[in-house]
């Protein structure tokens, strides 16, 4: 890396940087290009993703309730009710 390139990337970030940092940010950036390059360079396996796989998350109920037979409780407790629903004010 050269210092007309620290130049281009201050001027497509479009800050001001002083002479002196850039030659420290000319080395920073060597270095860490440095290290990118190893990172790349290092031989990897592919491995199947397992993250993907389908599979059930939830729990078989035990002891399943019938439906319906809270029914008459909850709306007897709702302000209003019309052919056995909770009536609620219509939001847009």
């Amino acid at each position: 890396m050269e210092l007309k390139e620290i130049d281009n990337l201050a001027e497509l970030c479009r800050i001001e940087i002083p002479e002196k940092e850039k030659k420290e940010l000319l080395g920073e950036m060597s270095a860490v290009l440095d290290f990118v390059k190893q990172i790349q360079e290092v031989e990897t396996v592919e491995k199947k993703p397992t993250a993907g796989e389908l599979r059930n998350v939830l729990r078989e109920d035990k002891n399943p309730r019938a439906g319906g037979i809270y029914t008459k409780d909850i709306l007897a407790e709702a302000p209003k009710t019309e052919k056995g629903y909770i009536k609620v004010k219509k939001i847009l």
